[in-house]
């Protein structure tokens, strides 16, 4: 992963970033209420009072799933982004990603109006767009972070392009195979139902389409380490004529990665995954795993609490970021920098 290039303005870009922006939804003025008939956002009269009062902005970073080893630098990104802007800064959601729970949390700070900025990575798309409208309709100034809900009511987002960053990964191991054209790719994931894993994985297929190889998956293996190896292994041993594996994600990566590094077959299964465990970076440098996809999360969890932060505090339109897709390799793994 490149150097984590902290951004004090949101519409420069760097080599592993570039910015995207996302219009806040027409003008900020305070209401009791917040949306206006036209639909427009108003933010909350509760919220601009603390803003007037100069009190500091309360930001929660609603992330899927806490107990990823993801999660730690998105919280290490947020926590800094905090001490720097002189915000009260807290990483919530639900321990295993159940979506219930997630829009339960997000709904009771709503009602106890105890949150003035809400950045959301959601558990499940469908199920989490209505109480972003809820955020947005009391008027609070709501993103996502991480996962896109491209179809909600979000002011913007900031992560990398999950569908591009899934077709990328395709066409890598694409390069990898050198162009063998027929045998099968086996796709694993932690979460296939959550939208971040849809999107990512329709980006692998389009990735893929034409190339004469077959899909199997994606196949859920859970966020439980031993189970998920388990269930990556049953999938293998089912499967002849594999010639590349993918992990769609930090952990099924890793769990894939060891299967394939106790099968004696490194050498000849193609690999590649996501994020930048201390495991995954050894599995690289073992000559198990060709590459994977860095998404930089501390830049996410620091920039989900800076857009929303400048646009409470000085006005500033809502921009979102796209976080990029950067390959890491045998070439470059020494400058990377792990993520956990």
């Amino acid at each position: 992963m490149s150097a984590r290039t902290l951004l004090r303005g949101l519409a420069a870009a760097t080599a592993a970033a570039a910015t995207l922006t996302l219009s806040a939804c027409g003008a900020v003025t305070p209401a009791d209420s917040g949306g206006s008939e036209d639909g427009s956002f108003e933010l909350a009269s509760h919220i601009q009072q603390r803003i007037d009062d100069g009190e500091p902005m309360r930001i929660k970073l609603s992330y899927h799933d806490p107990s990823l080893a993801f999660a730690t630098p998105i919280g290490a990104g947020m926590e800094k982004a905090g001490e720097e802007l002189g915000a009260d800064v807290a990483l919530i959601g639900p321990t295993g990603g159940d979506a219930a729970q997630q829009v339960s949390e997000i709904q009771t700070l709503i009602q106890q109006k105890a949150v003035d900025g809400l950045a959301v990575s959601s558990a499940s798309s469908d199920a989490l767009k209505p109480v972003i409208a809820q955020a947005y309709d009391a008027g609070i100034p709501v993103i996502s972070f991480n996962t896109d809900n491209p179809d909600s009511k979000q002011m913007g987002f900031v992560g990398q392009d999950l569908k591009g960053s899934g077709k990328a990964q395709a066409e890598r191991l694409l390069e990898e195979l050198d162009g063998t054209n027929e045998g099968k790719v086996v796709v694993f994931s932690v979460d296939t139902g959550a939208g971040w894993s849809h999107d990512r994985f329709g980006g692998f297929k389009e990735g893929l389409d034409g190339s004469g190889l077959e899909i199997v998956g994606p196949v859920n293996v859970g966020n439980e380490p031993s189970a998920a190896y388990n269930t990556v292994e049953s999938t293998m041993s089912g499967q002849s004529g594999v010639v590349a594996v993918a992990g769609l994600d930090c952990c099924s990566t890793t769990a894939a990665a060891k299967w394939v590094a106790q099968s004696g077959d490194a050498g000849d299964i193609a690999m590649g995954g996501f994020d930048l465990l201390t495991r995954t970076a050894e599995y690289i440098d073992e000559g198990v795993l060709d590459f994977t996809i860095s998404q930089n999360p501390t830049e996410q969890g620091y920039q989900a609490v800076k857009v929303l932060h400048d646009f409470l505090t000085e006005g500033t339109e809502i921009e979102g970021m796209d976080t990029g897709a950067q390959f890491i390799t045998q070439d470059n793994l020494d400058e990377a920098t792990v993520e956990d």
